[in-house]
């Protein structure tokens, strides 16, 4: 297994999904699209021809070297060597097709981020972890990004439509902004589901907090769960 497998980087070979993942976003000559995962350039044409600008970022050497090659041509294109989630680019819409080791932190990163809307794709698996209802599924990005964002499934992609194919699925999910975040009410959050089978009361002890409650973690909503992460930075 090579690198970029290790990463969970599996390419996108397909120019109408590539296509349908653009159109999906609805881009304007007003907006500024960011890209996380150059890869290929599988998305390029179809970002460049729609957008303002295109910044995308590229953490691999070799792909950025080659998409620097291969598209020099667009005009309104910045492309970027780095890590994406370390840059503070403005942009009014994400499009990525993520590495799945890089899903999860990228939700986190997005959570904080002003813009309008993005459209990702992401693993199966964790595509229904994000959209999991209220309950024992529920994980702590569950409730962040159902808090901070609208969210749509759009399209499943098979793996058969990536080189190399990955042992699973994907999904296209949009995410349409609600409300932002920051990044300490995130880490409070994960925090409460390490002690997620306790009672709300004894989850209040941790904190050093008193509360009067008998329920859980799966009996509260997403925004009461929120509300119960911002009463805990407040004390």
């Amino acid at each position: 297994m090579n690198r970029r497998q290790l990463l969970g980087q599996h390419f996108l070979i397909s120019k109408s999904i590539a296509k349908s993942i653009v159109d999906y976003a609805n881009i304007t000559k007003k907006d500024t699209v960011l890209e996380i995962g150059t890869g290929k350039g599988i998305l390029l044409p179809f970002l460049c021809s729609n957008a303002k600008k295109v910044i995308s970022v590229e953490t691999d050497k070799e792909l950025y070297l080659a998409a620097s090659k291969k598209f020099s041509y667009f005009a309104n294109l910045e492309l970027v060597y780095g890590d994406g989630l370390e840059q503070d680019q403005e942009f009014t819409i994400l499009v990525s097709n993520l590495p799945y080791s890089e899903s999860r932190r990228t939700i986190e990163w997005l959570i904080q981020k002003k813009y309008s809307h993005a459209v990702i794709m992401v693993q199966k698996e964790f595509a229904e972890k994000l959209m999991a209802e209220v309950g024992k599924n529920r994980r702590a990005i569950t409730v962040l990004a159902s808090y901070s964002a609208k969210i749509e499934s759009l399209e499943e992609v098979k793996n058969s439509n990536f080189s190399p194919p990955p042992k699973v699925d994907s999904v296209v999910l949009k995410f349409t902004k609600t409300h932002q975040l920051p990044k300490s009410i995130i880490n409070t959050v994960n925090r409460l589901f390490s002690y997620r089978r306790k009672t709300i009361h004894n989850i209040g002890k941790e904190f050093r907090m008193p509360i009067d409650s008998k329920k859980r973690l799966e009996d509260l909503t997403n925004s009461e769960i929120i509300k119960l992460a911002k009463q805990i930075n407040k004390n």
